[in-house]
């Protein structure tokens, strides 16, 4: 695939490219089921899933201070259901609504909540075929785990794909906390 991806003239602004979608798009045409799954550590996540009985899952994680609501993973969970998978949209520790029991909160590095979320799936014995999709610092976790857990990773596990994975967290923060970025990060610190 040799294509290039040129946004319509009034978003070639990237500032405007990142914020827009938050501001107008709307996915509501999409129903989760919630459960909520014990950790290890006596606390607990908050698994959205779109289950309509097919044998490939698709497990969707968020980016930093994302949700399963939030209108990127919803798209997302919507194109992958129609497109015959079932969905899996978990929340970080605290980003599903109710803050957790234990003071632990999620940062890039924790891959113990994705893989807990991983093993629960594929515990289920429905799926032949799981893909992992992350975006930003969902992403960069599934990277991480899969480099570190590639010799225990489960058979059932069969791809991944990630979007705009700050792969070096000291840049990528620098960057957001520039003066250039001032209005993108004023708008992220509020959802």
């Amino acid at each position: 695939m040799n294509e290039v991806y040129r946004p319509p003239l009034f978003l070639r602004n990237g500032h405007l490219l990142t914020i827009y979608p938050s501001l107008f798009r709307r996915v509501t045409d999409i129903r989760y089921r919630r459960e909520r799954l014990s950790t290890p550590d006596d606390d607990f996540l908050d698994l959205d899933w779109i289950d309509k009985g097919n044998d490939r899952l698709a497990i969707i994680s968020h980016g930093l201070e994302g949700s399963s609501e939030r209108p990127y993973v919803r798209g997302m969970a919507r194109a992958l259901s129609r497109a015959g998978t079932d969905v899996l949209a978990w929340n970080f520790r605290s980003c599903g609504g109710e803050m957790n029991r234990q003071l632990r909160f999620y940062h890039s590095g924790a891959i113990d909540d994705l893989e807990t979320v991983v093993r629960h799936a594929c515990s289920l014995k429905r799926y032949k075929r799981i893909d992992l999709v992350g975006f930003s610092m969902g992403g960069n976790q599934i990277l991480l785990y899969l480099a570190l857990r590639k010799s225990t990773l489960p058979e059932e596990l069969f791809s991944a794909v990630v979007f705009s994975v700050p792969v070096d967290l000291a840049a990528s923060a620098a960057k957001l906390a520039s003066a250039a970025n001032a209005l993108c990060m004023r708008r992220f610190m509020r959802h």
